[in-house]
């Protein structure tokens, strides 16, 4: 019989608690690059699947996922007379906070141009796309909404005709689509005090000037709405997307980088930006961890190996009295090793499994992490035996009779 084998039934309550423990170690570890995944995933998501060969944005600004982007609505007709474009539209993005059942709600709310761009490419569970300009919109399900609900927003009231799923923002908010225009009067609504303030205010402005007593027309109409006044600009959009003919793209982008406004970025540039940005720090911060966490679970498992071993230290020294080369200790304390590193792995797997779909971020366990922890794992199985395999070597034969 299997001397490793033999050992672990004799202590075997030893030996699961010590799986255990090395496996809720590893299910961190495993939880730490899930986690790293996860926020690539929602960082990158929306740049992958909105469908655009080109973002155009605010000049020296690095997208609408990065930093706040304004470019007016004229845009669009410029991007879409370049040569090489097939099509342009309008895009909005931000995030609002509101209440919602006595508890927060946050939303990254996106603003499809509408009626180009209904959300027919959302992957819808429930419900349908957008079906018109106002008050509709396609919520993921991650926000708790549920089809035909309504929410507040603003002064208007907006009914759910859609649910998705898996559409979250770089912060793992849950992303609503409106159209465009739902989405600029979400993101710059006023209340109608403030509404009535700003008015006054620019009353008394133009009463300061010369312009009233020439025109006195002028001081009415400066407590008109702010969009009936041409002096005023009208709500910017966040970017301008862009499809362009095949192979045409960088024709198109080399275009729009002369224009002096803006700036324009590929979907791979854009996704570059963001990794770069909102993601490198954190892949820094979780890489450390996982350093950190990988060094302790050796460090407990050498540990635990060389108190098994001291505990064997009597049969070790029967065993070379008996003749036993040095090969059959040395595989006695390897297999043991490799054993409580692949148990160990396996209840990592097991209980990541259940218990990561319950974090509050997305946790993605990929075959290739999943095949590098195990390397990592039977390295770390190896290494930590090297101390009870040192101190099994130096035990003598005559300890067995001392």
């Amino acid at each position: 019989m299997n001397l490793a084998v033999r050992d672990v039934r004799h202590n075997l309550g030893r030996f699961v608690l010590t799986c255990l423990g090395i496996g809720m170690l590893l299910m961190i570890v495993m939880g730490m690059g899930g986690i790293y995944r996860g926020i690539i995933e929602d960082a990158t998501l929306l740049v992958d699947r909105v469908d655009a060969d080109v973002w155009v944005v605010q000049r020296d600004t690095r997208g609408p996922f990065a930093e706040l982007s304004r470019v007016p609505p004229s845009l669009l007709h410029r991007v879409a007379a370049v040569p090489g474009v097939v099509s342009a539209r309008e895009f909005v993005f931000h995030t609002i906070q509101r209440e919602r059942g006595g508890k927060p709600l946050r939303i990254a709310v996106v603003g499809l141009s509408w009626p180009e761009d209904r959300g027919d490419w959302l992957p819808l569970i429930e419900g349908r796309p957008l079906a018109q300009n106002h008050y509709e919109l396609i919520a993921d399900r991650s926000l708790g909404l549920r089809l035909d609900d309504t929410i507040q927003l603003g002064r208007e009231t907006y009914r759910v005709v859609g649910i998705t799923t898996g559409m979250l923002a770089s912060g793992g908010d849950g992303v609503a689509f409106t159209t465009v225009r739902d989405a600029q009067a979400i993101q710059l609504e006023l209340s109608g005090e403030a509404i009535r303030l700003e008015r006054e205010a620019r009353r008394t402005r133009a009463g300061r000037s010369e312009f009233p007593l020439v025109q006195p027309a002028l001081g009415e109409r400066a407590t008109a709405p702010s969009a009936s006044i041409p002096a005023l600009p009208t709500r910017t959009l966040t970017a301008v997307l862009a499809s362009a003919e095949p192979g045409r793209t960088e024709e198109v982008l080399e275009t729009i980088s002369g224009w002096s406004d803006v700036t324009g970025y590929t979907t791979s540039g854009q996704r570059e930006l963001l990794l770069m940005g909102n993601v490198a720090k954190v892949r820094a911060q979780i890489g450390l961890f996982r350093a950190l966490l990988t060094a302790i679970a050796t460090i407990i498992m050498a540990l635990i190996l060389y108190t098994l071993t001291l505990d064997k230290l009597h049969d070790i020294a029967l065993l070379k009295l008996i003749g036993a080369p040095n090969r059959v200790i040395l595989a006695l304390i390897l297999q043991q090793a490799l054993l409580i590193g692949a148990v160990g792995f396996v209840i990592a797997l097991a209980l990541g499994s259940w218990l990561f779909p319950r974090f509050p971020r997305r946790v993605i366990l990929t075959e290739p992490d999943l095949a590098q922890l195990a390397a990592i794992v039977a390295a770390i199985s190896v290494f930590a035996s090297l101390l009870g395999i040192w101190k099994a070597l130096r035990v003598s034969p005559n300890e067995a009779v001392g």
